[in-house]
């Protein structure tokens, strides 16, 4: 924050406030049950045939949506976004995968790791050290997240712990290409999550389809009963679809920082939904890591220039 003396602005009101914020407090919400919701529906099985069905639900409505600006994308801002939806794919698989062998609660505030993560990759890649007070910040995630694994006891990280990090890194890697790769930068930001999204689907359909990787979307359609479908529904449209509108809406209408800082909320609420749900509990250790977690992913974002 600036120590200069400036005109106070004018108060928003506060109805127009309540309004452009509270649609961005439910997305956080919905993506803070996603982690449990995911884990009710996919075994280690089902994985590739859930992923498929989960985007192929909202894929037509992107598609239809943004088809004036997917037809004015150059060859090369094809070839960037399928590139990043790559990534992408390697996100939801990793994310996936490890919420089907850890808790729902974990896998929210580990992944949270990645809003540490990103400026630590990006002052690696410019060559400009962080201020001291972010690297105690991002220590301070680290130990927490080294609790947070213990539950109630201080054993070894589960599988889907690791593989939660390796989540949170490679969405790291997402912003950084997405940030640098120039020929995406003009790009609209629907046209390029539906060109991402298509490449990843794509991903999930080959591994759905080779063998010995799991069962077929159809295969695992057929399987689904009612509480199966309600959390399918829930992670396409909510999660996905949902999401996606409201992040565009909102952004004209508050600040990026704003933005931040209210989605920055998902591992309270992912928190919030493992344990009061899904039965979790996290033990001392546990308790201790997430609160260490919370605090150091928050005291971070405020090095990194997002502030309220």
């Amino acid at each position: 924050m600036s120590s200069a003396v400036l005109p106070a602005p004018a108060p928003a009101p506060s109805r127009r406030v309540f309004v452009a914020d509270l649609p961005l407090l439910l997305v956080a919400a919905v993506w803070g049950g996603s982690y449990l919701a995911a884990k009710g529906i996919t075994t280690p099985h089902t994985v590739a045939g859930v992923l498929v069905l989960r985007f192929a639900i909202v894929l037509p409505v992107l598609a239809v949506a943004g088809w004036r600006g997917l037809r004015t994308l150059r060859a090369a801002q094809w070839r960037g976004a399928g590139l990043l939806g790559l990534v992408l794919a390697a996100i939801f698989l990793l994310e996936t995968y490890g919420v089907v062998h850890t808790s729902a609660t974990n896998a929210g505030l580990i992944i949270s790791l990645t809003m540490i993560f990103t400026p630590l990759a990006e002052a690696a890649v410019t060559r400009v050290r962080p201020p001291g007070p972010f690297l105690a910040a991002a220590g301070l995630s680290v130990a927490g997240v080294v609790l947070l694994t213990q539950g109630g006891g201080f054993t070894r990280p589960t599988a889907g712990d690791l593989l939660m990090l390796l989540a949170a890194l490679a969405r790291t890697v997402h912003v950084l290409v997405m940030a640098r790769l120039k020929a995406v930068q003009d790009a609209g930001a629907l046209s390029l999550t539906t060109v991402q999204l298509g490449s990843a689907v794509a991903v999930f359909a080959v591994l759905a389809a080779a063998p010995g990787t799991g069962e077929a979307p159809w295969t695992v359609a057929a399987g689904f009963g009612a509480a199966e479908w309600s959390g399918l529904v829930f992670l396409s449209l909510l999660c996905t679809l949902f999401a996606f509108f409201v992040q565009m809406w909102s952004v004209r209408r508050t600040s990026p920082s704003r933005v931040s800082l209210l989605l920055g909320t998902e591992p309270l609420w992912a928190a919030a939904a493992g344990i009061a749900i899904g039965g979790e509990r996290l033990g001392a250790p546990g308790l201790l890591g997430a609160v260490l977690v919370l605090a150091g992913t928050t005291w971070g974002r405020r090095h990194t220039g997002v502030t309220s």
